[in-house]
Formats: C-alpha cells, structure tokens, sequence
C-alpha cells in the first residue's frame, strides 16, 4: 500500500441520534443487511446515509459481544471447530459495517461524518480490547495453541491457530485485570488522537490551496497542468483562476515544470507544513502524546519499545535488523544526492543562473538534468500517459500474468459517481473471481494519496466467498471529456495499488482472516511494488501509451531513452523515503522521552546527515502512515525490506526465457506468492517461488548503487 478540501452537506436533518434509527428503524439500517444481489452479494453504497453510520456500529458491536461470549461460555471442552472457526464466522454484521465506515473515513469525510468518527474511535477501541481481553475466550485459544492434537490440523489450521493465540498475547490477553483496564484506556486514548491526526492533515489538505489569477504565475507549467489547475479553480467556484491543490498529485508537478522560484517556495512549503502550522490543526502536541501512550503500552505489553512491539511479528523479526538494511543502503544514497546535486547546479551555471539548489528546486532541475543527460524531457513522455489506457494495460498484465479478465459493470451501486466497477474472471473458464472498484479522482472530504481496500476477503470456509477489492487515487480531473494524463510517477503508483488488488483477487485460502493481503507489513509492500516493473516493459508501452492526440504509440526511441534513464534520481527517491522511514523508527525506539516532533526531526536528520536539498516524503506531522493508526508505526521501514524480495524476484523474471512475461515464473509467482495469504510463514513462501532467501545485492543494481557497499547490511532478508 502507497499504508495524500470537505464536502459540506447543509442542515442538521442528516444529525439523528442513535435512538431514531435503532429500535423498530434498525430493520432499514442498510448497513445491517447481509448484501443481497449479484456476485455473491454486494454492499448497498447507494443507500448509506451519515446518520446510518453510529447505530449500526453500535448494534454490530453488540451483536459480536454476543457471539464471543457464546464461544467464550459454550461447557463443551475446546476444540479447533468450537473456537477457533466459531470466532473467525463471528463478526460478519461488524465487518460489513466497518467496510462502509472505512470508506466514509478515506474518501468522503464530511464535516458531518467526522463528528461521528471522532466519538466512535475510541468506542471500537474498547471493544475491540473487551474482545481480547476476554479470559475465558483466551483460555480456550490457548488450550488449542497448546494440544498436541494440533498436529491434526491442516497447515492453514495451525496457521490460524498460531495467528490467533499470537493476536490475544500481544493484545494483552495475558496481563491482569488492572493491566487490562490501563491497556484499554491507552487505546481508546491513543484511537481518539489517530482520529483527530487525520482530520487535521485533511484540513490543511482542504483549506490550504494556492490559487493563481495571473497568468504569468502559469510559466512553465504543461497544458494539462493548467487545464486541471483550471478545473479545480472551477469546482472551487473561482472561474478565471487556477488552483494549485495541497495534494502530491498537484503539488510535484508544479515544483516540476514552474519557472516561478517564488511560487514553487510557496507551494513546496504550503505541502510539508501540512499538520505543522501553529494553528487549531498543527499536530506536534498530538504526536507527542501519542509517541508517550505507545511506549507505556509497549511496557505494560512487556517489550522495551513500541518498536519492538510492532516488529515482533515481522519479517525483519527486531528493529535492529530494520536499521542495519536501511543504513547499508543510506549512505551510497546520500553519495548519490551529492553526485546528483552537482549535476543540477551545473546545469543551473551553464544557463547562466546559478543557485544554491533549496528542496523546492530539486524536481525542478532534475529535470533539466534528465533532458540534458538522456535527452528524455517528462513532457514528452505525460501525452503518452492517459490514465484510462494505461489501467487498460494494467487488466492486460493481469491477463498475461494472472489470467484474469475484466467487464465493467453497471449494476452495481457506488457511493461516489466518480466509481466505477468491473467484474474480473478466469478468462479461460469463465469463473467469477471478484469485483474491484475504482475511485480514481481528488475531491473534498477524501483523504490524498493511493491505497487498495478489500471490502471482502476471499474464503472457502462458509462456502465459496468472492472478494470485493478496490484501487483509489488521487488524480486530478481534467476538463469534462477530456483524458486525464498522469505523471511517471503517478504511472508507477497506479500499478503499484494494482498489485495490491491482484494480491487481493489471486487469494485462494479457506479462512478470512489469511486471506489476501492479511500479511507480514514488510512483506505485504513485495507485490506492490513488484507490479512496478511492467509498467516499462515494450508490450505495455508498445499497446498502451498512445498519443491522447493522434493515438500513436510512444516511439520506440522514447522507450529506449526511458530505460536508460531507470536509474536517475535514486539518490532523491531513496534518501526522501529513507529519511522518513529512519525518523519513524528512532521516534519509536526513544522509549519514554517526551518528545518535540519538529527538534527530533532536525536534531536526527542532522545526525544522520540529511542532504539540505532534500526534505522528508512525509514530514512528522503529516506522516499518516504512522501517527493516523498504529499501521505503518516503526514499520514504514516496509518499502524498503520489500523493496530488497521485489528486486530479488524480478531478477528471477529476467533470468528466465521469457523475461517478465515467463509463464513459469508467473506460475511460481501466483502459486507460492499471490495466491497463499498468510497460510504460511512469509519467508518459506518466497524460497518455495524462488529457490533461496532474496538478497539485497538485486535491491542495489535496481537503484544504480554499487552493490559492494551494501553487503555489511546482510545479503538476506
């Protein structure tokens, strides 16, 4: 996942407390219903209202409190079928509540539905701790954990087995009562301030804009840049301007092609003071509390660090292991940069205008060094790049790889009309696969970046179950009629949530809760980010970047020059990622310290010696990754202990016959990767595809590092 303005909805008539709709008005609570009609059932998104949203979490909860004390209570001894499947049919109201409540949360935040959100996060949080913290139920599960008839059990069985003791321990399942309380009252604590962490960035997202009224400030900037400037002024209700949206989608191309120093200043800092403002939405003193509450937990929980905590279960297995493959590749990243940094302020001499390159420089004349040194000048490939074409080699790749195909679909409702949605098949049988939805488009009230949602998790353990997956993004719609054309990078990100999806539709498990992408957070970005590699190949190119204009192909020699320049800028890419990464792991192994977010960050980047010309991916106080839940927390590092299998795993494309479309290593690939969620342990799968553990000299010939300097790091991973 890649773990970026409102939607005002007047009057009070869609604020109905919770006795309105429960009681008698619960039976027409959509979100209560089992989904009903075609493909195994599908949400009823047309008919969820904001005011559905807090009574029917309130009834799902309940409803699942039931269920668990039944299996917590049944007098029977326990058993594999009696808990452990009893507790993974339980909870399916709550899941299909939570699907919508996900939803509303990412992509339709309204000031309205953020009211309910922030009273019930912390709700959730207590019950989800009133779950774990249930001793009979976790006596039951250990008394299965424990048997030695566990021996009996499919591998998929132990695995649940293990997955679910595993969960309760490092819930708390273990501690005692008082221990309990105080866990409880840290998450439901830590839950309220992820809420108010995200809808902070989002407001400084929606109400930081620049707005441009003087063509002059357009200099540089590419038609379609303008055309969706134009377009968000529009919807914005400012004809005659030219809004710049505090969205990455907006801002790097912007500080790509602006002629205007002043103004990439200005929307370079508008963009990384996201949450860090000194105003109503600034989030310092929330990260300081939050960082506080997750290091008492990790205690309480009897680890040193919240770091430890989270990476316990992890392929990496300790921080320490994270910080030594992010350090060997630091350094020749940072030597990159220099090399890079140089080139650019040669450039700027050569031009007759030399600068001291500043971070809102950087993209601005790299790319003139692109064009300089490969002749190869983005404004040149981006009319190649249409957004529907290119999802259309996304469902090719997928045929070739995966042998699926994809159908639009009409009859399905949606909760934005910007939704669409296609029915994916076994192309050579026919079989129903899945449904997956896309949501491609920046509006208000959705929250900026690109992720991949399952609304469904595949499973055979109640029948056969179809997933329901979803990609989202955050492009910038153009004109009415006219295609939308994405950035390379922008193209790379759109395959990247792809892999996620497809990871999401191979899933061919028996339980629920292996399924899909349910795994390892540093090994659930290996997918992903192995997608990426098809994106350059000629038989995507070749079919599917053609000219928005003329409906030419992209020249052969603009694929040629592409390729070549595959491992420009690796210096920026890599020191901005790992700056981010290295900064969320040392915040999270401080322990107790009372941490100033905004002095930790330059105190540690300083130590670390962070180039001045770059800044962070994602600055602390907009880092969602890590401080809108515990998600990416001490694990943002992920990317990048992926990043070291995607290599790995590619070169065992290129090495084969038929390069990245080998029909056999795309079998491999499905069969002990895609297809096996978390049924087995992570690493296991990966020397099952590819014959031994990856090795991280792949990562740096993929990045253009030398590949010596990075051995101290490990050659495995």
């Amino acid at each position: 996942m890649r773990m970026r303005d409102t939607f005002i909805i007047p009057g009070a008539a869609l604020v109905l407390t919770a006795a309105a709709v429960t009681g008698a008005g619960a039976q027409q609570n959509p979100l209560l219903a089992e989904w009903t009609g075609p493909y195994g059932g599908i949400p009823p998104f047309d008919q969820v209202r904001v005011e559905h949203f807090k009574p029917a979490l309130e009834t799902a909860m309940a409803e699942n409190l039931a269920e668990i004390e039944r299996i917590a209570r049944n007098p029977a001894a326990p058993t594999f079928q009696n808990t452990i499947e009893a507790l993974e049919n339980a909870g399916r109201m709550l899941d299909r509540v939570s699907t919508s409540y996900g939803i509303w949360s990412s992509t339709m935040n309204t000031p309205e539905f953020a009211a309910v959100e922030r009273e019930m996060a912390p709700r959730l949080a207590a019950f989800g701790d009133q779950v774990t913290g249930n001793t009979a139920l976790f006596r039951r599960i250990a008394a299965i954990y424990e048997s030695p008839d566990t021996v009996n059990l499919t591998p998929e069985q132990r695995r649940l087995v293990w997955r679910s003791y595993t969960n309760f321990v490092r819930a708390g399942a273990r501690l005692d009562e008082p221990a309990k309380e105080r866990l409880s009252a840290i998450n439901q604590r830590l839950a309220e301030l992820y809420t108010r962490f995200s809808q902070n960035v989002l407001a400084d997202e929606t109400d930081h804009t620049m707005v441009l009224r003087d063509s002059a400030e357009l200099a540089g900037l590419p038609p379609s840049l303008v055309a969706a400037a134009a377009q968000a002024a529009q919807s914005r209700n400012q004809p005659g301007a030219w809004v710049i949206t505090n969205t990455r989608s907006s801002i790097d191309p912007f500080l790509t092609y602006s002629t205007r120093r002043d103004l990439r200043e200005r929307a370079w800092r508008m963009f990384v003071n996201r949450g860090d403002n000194g105003d109503a939405h600034d989030n310092n003193a929330i990260i300081t509390e939050i960082l506080k509450l997750r290091a008492e937990r990790a205690n309480l929980l009897g680890y040193p660090t919240h770091a430890h905590w989270r990476l316990e279960n992890a392929m990496a297995g300790t921080p320490e292991r994270a910080m030594e493959l992010m350090e060997a590749v630091w350094t020749p990243a940072v030597a990159r940069v220099r090399q890079e940094v140089a080139d650019m302020e040669q450039v700027a001499a050569a031009e007759g205008t030399p600068v001291d390159i500043q971070p809102w420089d950087y993209r601005f004349y790299q790319e003139k060094v692109r064009k300089a040194r490969y002749d190869l000048d983005q404004n040149q490939v981006k009319p190649y790049l249409q957004l529907e074409r290119l999802r259309e080699g996304m469902f090719w790749v997928a045929g070739e790889l995966f042998g699926f195909a994809f159908q639009p679909v009409t009859n399905v409702p949606v909760y934005h009309p910007d939704v669409r949605v296609w029915e994916v098949t076994d192309r050579a049988t026919g079989r129903h696969v899945g449904l997956w939805y896309f949501d491609p488009y920046a509006r208000p009230g959705k929250r900026s970046g690109a992720w991949m949602n399952a609304y469904r998790n595949q499973e055979r353990f109640r029948g056969e179950v179809t997933t329901i997956v979803s990609n989202n993004s955050n492009f910038v719609k153009g004109a009415p009629g006219e295609p939308v054309l994405i950035s390379w990078d922008d193209a790379t990100t759109l395959f990247h949530e792809f892999g996620h999806a497809l990871h999401g539709l191979s899933s061919n498990v028996t339980y629920p809760s292996l399924s899909g992408t349910a795994v390892a957070r540093d090994y659930v970005e290996f997918p992903s980010q192995l997608l990426e590699h098809w994106l350059s190949t000629p038989q995507v190119l070749q079919r599917f970047a053609t000219h928005y204009q003329t409906g030419e192909p992209i020249p052969q020699a603009l694929v040629d020059r592409i390729k070549s320049a595959s491992t420009f800028n690796q210096g920026f890419g890599t020191v901005e990622y790992l700056a981010s990464a290295l900064v969320d792991m040392k915040l999270h192994l401080a322990g107790n310290a009372t941490i100033d977010p905004d002095a930790f960050e330059r105190e540690t980047l300083a130590e670390l010696g962070m180039p001045a010309e770059i800044v962070m991916r994602h600055r602390t106080p907009q880092f969602g990754h890590v401080f809108s839940s515990d998600g990416y927390s001490a694990g943002y590092y992920s990317y990048l202990w992926s990043d070291v299998i995607t290599a790995d795993a590619a070169e065992a494309f290129t090495e084969a016959p038929g390069g990245l479309y080998d029909a056999d290593v795309a079998r491999r690939l499905r069969e002990n990767i895609f297809s096996i969620g978390n049924t087995m342990d992570p690493a296991e799968a990966y020397r099952r595809f590819r014959g031994r553990d990856p090795q991280i000299e792949a990562l740096m010939r993929k990045r253009g590092f030398p590949t010596g300097e990075a051995t101290s790091g490990g050659t495995s991973h």
